[in-house]
């Protein structure tokens, strides 16, 4: 039997409010209020009218409903990395709370490239979706946010400038790389080397807090010490320590710009048996599960996933309770906290731990 022989499938049939009403005896009006759990109906009608739906696997038709009411009930999310666990904490996070608030949320990944979240927004506006949720890929290159906004879109950036002229919920990342950098400043370090994975992709937040902390103690950079791991996994902080450890003068300290890449930092000197933190201080960023069960627990900048996925949240349902204009364009950056594990200052040791072999000492 060919494929065109083969006997077509009948279409499954839909169940309607009319057969929810010829199985109760009510009216297709009283049913349809019922379900949509209008007080006008007796608690006792709408509950057996919700049995019978039930039993006869009744779905509401979402598409016509959006028609009439003008709203799909969705969010688009765009993450820039489903593989970094931060984003895919964040995007749980945020599923969560707008399915308390009655809606559905749509992922999409723009794998850190500019034309692929182009055309992911596109996809969700195709969608109708009611807002959009997103980590864009280059924090200066927004213009295709800010127009949206413009039109009228309510869109929440979980990640800008802040002057990006579109709605801002995020952490305040230069502040964060700030605090790391000065923390093992402040321990005594002044050769502190920086994987930077975010450079490359044209944010410089993170690069702007580590020269500020510098520049306050009055520490030169060294362009030697500031690395781009070219990614954003363990595997790549693992490889970048190659590079960084065959300076001229070892730093005596490592700031990354992830969790992931520390860790594999982390990795690197268990391999060629440095101690962490006697030869080599770590700070890491994102303060990941994993973190504080590494080898050696990981200093870390906290990413408070909760507030801020909260707080994204309630701005995002304020646009759209908004209607046809929109409050004046809000940014609000989180102030992160510093989290002190044994990775920087050795248990016990308020000065940082010993300096120990290899030779790597201030």
């Amino acid at each position: 039997m060919g494929i065109h022989d083969q006997p077509m499938r009948a279409p499954r049939s839909r169940v309607r409010l009319k057969d929810i009403a010829d199985r109760t005896g009510f009216s297709v009006n009283t049913v349809s209020l019922a379900l949509r759990e209008s007080p006008r109906i007796a608690e006792e009608t709408r509950q057996l009218i919700r049995d019978t739906a039930r039993a006869l696997n009744y779905l509401p038709n979402q598409i016509a409903r959006s028609l009439v009411e003008r709203e799909t009930r969705t969010i688009g999310l765009v993450l820039t990395d489903i593989l970094n666990p931060t984003l895919t904490q964040a995007a749980q996070t945020l599923e969560r709370m707008l399915g308390e608030r009655g809606y559905s949320t749509l992922f999409a990944t723009s794998n850190n490239t500019l034309d692929q979240e182009l055309a992911v927004v596109d996809m969700f506006r195709s969608r109708q979706v009611d807002g959009i949720l997103a980590y864009p890929t280059t924090h200066q290159r927004i213009d295709h946010m800010r127009a949206l906004r413009q039109a009228g879109y309510p869109v929440v950036l979980l990640v800008a400038h802040p002057d990006a002229e579109v709605d801002v919920v995020s952490v305040d990342e230069r502040r964060g790389a700030y605090k790391a950098t000065r923390h093992l400043l402040d321990l005594g370090h002044r050769r502190v080397g920086f994987l930077d994975a975010a450079h490359a992709l044209g944010n410089n937040e993170k690069r702007e807090g580590y020269l500020q902390a510098l520049a306050e103690l009055g520490v030169g950079p060294v362009p030697e010490l500031v690395v781009d791991p070219n990614g954003h996994n363990a595997s790549h902080g693992f490889d970048a320590m190659y590079r960084l450890m065959a300076t001229g003068r070892r730093p005596t300290a490592v700031f990354a710009s992830n969790d992931s890449l520390a860790i594999g930092a982390l990795c690197w000197c268990r391999k060629h048996r440095l101690d962490v933190p006697g030869d080599l201080a770590i700070v890491g960023y994102d303060n990941i599960e994993l973190a504080q069960f590494a080898a050696v627990p990981l200093t870390t900048i906290n990413y408070a996933v909760s507030r801020l996925a909260r707080m994204a949240v309630e701005r995002l349902m304020a646009l759209i309770q908004a209607g046809d204009t929109l409050p004046p364009a809000q940014v609000t950056q989180l102030d992160p906290e510093l989290i002190v594990r044994e990775s920087s200052v050795a248990h016990g040791c308020g000065d940082g731990g010993r300096r120990g072999r290899g030779g790597v000492s201030d």
